[in-house]
């Protein structure tokens, strides 16, 4: 019995030991998961963080300034063609999940056409709607709805 318990309390530390441990290697740094990339410029030649754009409530018109993101986000495009990227649709919560799925899809489908129009491949892109899924800000506030209509840009 004295061996059983004894064992049990070995199992217990050596687990607890084990789960406690925290890596050392690496700078601390996100990984290249795509966990985290939020709106960071461009770092360098073959390599980004494409910045999002955003949107209005209910529209999926692209504003002045996204078409400025686009713009230059097809000239990383351009420089990169190896590069694809994924044109990611969301929404905040407000309305139904089937409209918010269907808005975050024309949303990626206006960035999509317009980075056409700039000359980039339809090889390089192709889209998706998170609808209102994968909010940036959970929160239910007009701050927080404004983060979430948006078009974020995976690469891959």
């Amino acid at each position: 019995m004295r061996a059983v318990r004894f064992l049990g309390v070995l199992l217990l530390v050596v687990t607890m030991a084990a789960c406690s441990k925290s890596s050392k290697s690496g700078s601390g740094m996100a990984d290249d998961s795509g966990m985290g990339e939020g709106n960071i410029p461009m770092a360098s030649e073959g390599s980004a963080d494409l910045p999002d754009i955003n949107f209005e409530y209910d529209s999926s018109a692209l504003s002045s300034r996204a078409q400025s993101l686009l713009s230059a986000n097809a000239k990383w495009l351009m420089n990169n063609k190896d590069k694809k990227i994924v044109l990611e649709g969301h929404c905040d919560e407000r309305g139904t999940r089937e409209y918010n799925m269907a808005l975050g899809e024309r949303r990626a489908r206006a960035a999509y056409d317009y980075l056409r129009s700039l000359g980039i491949s339809s090889q390089q892109l192709s889209t998706i709607s998170y609808g209102e899924e994968l909010p940036l800000d959970t929160g239910s506030s007009e701050m927080a709805w404004s983060k979430n209509r948006r078009v974020h840009f995976a690469t891959r």
